[in-house]
């Protein structure tokens, strides 16, 4: 069966004549990402997005000031980062019991703390655990309108496909798992995502040698140089640098 992009991405177009754009994000300001994923991404002039948990900053308070002023994307991954109850480590703090109101002191609270510890507002969201929703039963929410009203971009987690940017939703972005994964591996996220002229969000945790919810160190320095290749056809930017991009284009139809 024939994989031709389909009429609605055939449309859309990324600057300068490039294939497909990539994002490189990591969730809550672990201690790897500056020691270790830091050097890699400013090797290559990489830009990614760091969704951080406010008080897990103030490890590498100096470094992270640092990484923000230098154009490393500080976005916003909740105060407590709740998820649901049925995660053994969220039950004393789970999203069945929260409210759409009990999320948005989170959040503004989050973009508060960030603010001033960092110097930057942020304008991008990780949803923790790829979450969406608040309450249980009949009172269940998402809150996913939220984020869309005080954020350019909301990234979910653990998704299986890629961002069609003339269609996406920027409030609820997927985002595929960057964990573990061989060079390879990810190199087979990107290619099909150039196929589709898409966009690929990837999301890890730490960064290092091997182990769990860790970014492989070789692979992140292969895909980064593999990306910015210049004859790659690749944009690697932030989240919110590519959907501010995807606003404009598509706010010019």
């Amino acid at each position: 069966m024939s994989r031709e992009p389909s009429p609605a991405r055939t449309s859309f177009r990324w600057p300068d004549g490039k294939r497909a754009a990539i994002s490189l994000t990591f969730d809550d300001a672990r201690v790897s990402q500056v020691d270790r994923g830091l050097p890699i991404l400013d090797a290559h002039g990489v830009k990614a997005t760091f969704f951080v948990s406010p008080s897990n900053l103030k490890e590498r308070l100096a470094a992270w000031r640092k990484a923000a002023a230098a154009g490393q994307e500080i976005g916003n991954h909740s105060l407590t980062h709740p998820c649901s109850g049925n995660f053994s480590f969220a039950q004393s703090n789970p999203l069945e019991d929260y409210t759409l109101e009990r999320m948005e002191q989170e959040l503004v609270g989050a973009n508060g703390e960030i603010e001033g510890l960092v110097g930057v507002r942020p304008t991008s969201f990780a949803y923790p655990c790829g979450q969406t929703f608040v309450g249980r039963g009949e009172n269940t929410s998402s809150y996913v309108p939220l984020v869309a009203r005080l954020f350019v971009a909301g990234r979910s987690a653990f998704d299986e496909i890629h961002n069609d940017p003339s269609f996406c939703d920027l409030a609820q972005l997927t985002g595929l798992d960057a964990d573990c994964a061989g060079f390879d591996e990810l190199l087979a996220l990107v290619d099909r995502a150039a196929a589709d002229g898409a966009w690929l969000v990837l999301f890890g945790h730490d960064v290092g040698d091997d182990g769990r919810q860790t970014v492989r160190a070789d692979a992140l320095d292969a895909l980064c140089r593999h990306a910015q290749g210049r004859d790659s056809g690749l944009w690697m930017d932030t989240v919110t640098a590519i959907g501010r991009y995807v606003l404009r284009t598509r706010g010019r139809r």
